[in-house]
């Protein structure tokens, strides 16, 4: 999930692309650019695509293993894996904007969401891939959860996805007498269980539940049922959305009327870990993402005795749904693979491309974003093998049970993230930490995203 807010992970990883605009010499169309483009991409009879993206030290490893089978099965394709920069796909971006802006040759790049495939896109920096999807009879909304996609033509293909959950504390659920929670359990049931889940004084004392500093859990909401955390599909800022009054009065209250949350003050002055306060026991439920579900099971790491379980996230209620709610489905974040438009090898990079997406190899490492893909599979390596502290079956219904359905791509890319997410953090301290009126804080809230907007957002 989103680590500083885990969508894709997402927004924010498009900060630094205004820095980048003039992509109109990104076809590499000199004679020189053409013939070194040429000798670089063949080596007699056999080609050579470069495969571009941030895999640190781990992940590397699974990739080239990934690689490696896919050059066993078309022995007339070489692969060679260039890691722009380990670990850091937002310093990874910037480098991957200087290739394409000095004319380099991109075969296929990973990116680390939809939106920083579709900013470039509009852009002219990526090729298109309806072609290739008509000629091998596919229909992408078949085959993949998210399809970014610019004027109807279709330039990303899903490598990962990333979900969103609560972790709970089974053993103290037992012990309250409260069922696992299913889909369709509210945010004021949320609020209902943490009362309940929170126990003893002090030092000693489980609260119910723990709010990390991260935009997530400043409007879960916006962040888990809505497909962008800043914009509605109409180009203009939800900061005016029903879900921030409600969230941040539910924030308020359970700290200072139930006391069933650390306060966002001692939060911030601690620096605490989340991992460690569910682990500890401090916190009986988490809301967190799929990056977690190996946790559990890595006592070495994190001691712990009790068993986890996963429930869906909760849905706002009926007096605080989303203005473009669409009936319970989840934001799905993820990894995008793209084709370069200046690729020479458009028909065996989309080779690559659909290779790498719906690969089931035990190389991979993250779920897939394939529609079509054995997901428990890949379910019980993250597991292990202390499968004694997970309660697997709500896991996977929370994960892809009958009820559970994700959103598509935003129609909107925000650049701007940066500066919006310090006015909703602004908007947030403002309200918690003083007794400013909420209603006056939203509406400051919504001037402050609206100038952003009409500054530097394209509607």
């Amino acid at each position: 999930m989103r680590k500083k807010s885990k969508r894709n992970f997402l927004a924010s990883t498009c900060l630094l692309l205004s820095l980048f605009t003039v992509l109109s010499g990104c076809g590499g169309n000199s004679d020189s650019a053409s013939k070194s483009s040429d000798d670089a991409g063949k080596s007699g009879d056999q080609i050579t695509l470069k495969y571009y993206n941030w895999d640190n030290a781990d992940q590397e490893g699974n990739t080239d293993a990934m690689l490696k089978e896919f050059e066993a099965q078309n022995p007339g394709i070489k692969v060679e894996h260039v890691v722009l920069v380990p670990g850091n796909s937002v310093e990874m971006m910037k480098k991957l904007d200087f290739l394409i802006s000095s004319g380099e040759a991109i075969d296929v790049v990973n990116l680390p969401s939809a939106g920083g495939v579709v900013e470039r896109a509009a852009r002219g920096a990526f090729a298109p891939l309806n072609e290739f999807y008509d000629k091998e009879g596919l229909k992408p909304e078949d085959e993949y959860y998210v399809n970014p996609k610019v004027d109807d033509k279709y330039y990303g293909m899903q490598m990962t996805a990333g979900y969103q959950f609560i972790l709970l504390n089974k053993d103290a659920l037992d012990e309250a007498g409260l069922a696992v929670p299913k889909f369709g359990w509210t945010w004021d049931d949320f609020r209902e269980y943490a009362k309940k889940l929170t126990k003893g004084e002090g030092t000693d004392k489980r609260y119910g539940t723990y709010f990390h500093t991260w935009e997530l859990y400043v409007n879960a909401p916006a962040q888990t049922v809505m497909k962008d955390p800043y914009r509605y599909d109409d180009g203009t800022t939800i900061l005016s959305d029903p879900t921030y009054k409600y969230f941040f009065q539910l924030r308020k209250d359970m700290e200072t009327v139930d006391k069933s949350a650390k306060t966002y003050a001692d939060t911030l002055a601690a620096k605490l870990n989340y991992r460690s306060e569910f682990f500890s026991g401090s916190a009986a439920m988490l809301l967190t993402g799929s990056f977690m579900i190996p946790d559990p099971g890595n006592v070495e790491q994190y001691p712990h005795d009790f068993k986890t379980a996963f429930a869906p996230v909760p849905l706002p209620p009926q007096n605080a749904l989303p203005k473009d709610y669409e009936g319970g489905k989840y934001f799905v974040g993820g990894g995008q693979l793209a084709m370069g438009a200046t690729s020479k090898h458009k028909e065996e990079a989309f080779k690559l491309m659909r290779f790498m997406t719906t690969n089931d190899s035990d190389a991979r490492q993250e779920f897939s974003g394939w529609k079509k893909a054995d997901q428990n599979k890949l379910l019980d390596r993250l597991i292990g093998k202390n499968t004694d502290k997970y309660d697997v079956e709500s896991l996977k219904n929370t994960l892809f049970g009958p009820d559970i359905k994700y959103l598509d791509a935003s129609k909107v890319v925000t650049t701007s993230g940066s500066d919006l997410t310090k006015v909703i953090d602004d908007g947030f301290s403002k309200f918690m930490l003083s007794n400013e009126p909420i209603d006056q804080v939203q509406k400051w809230m919504v001037d402050e995203a609206t100038k952003i907007i009409n500054e530097k957002e394209s509607k």
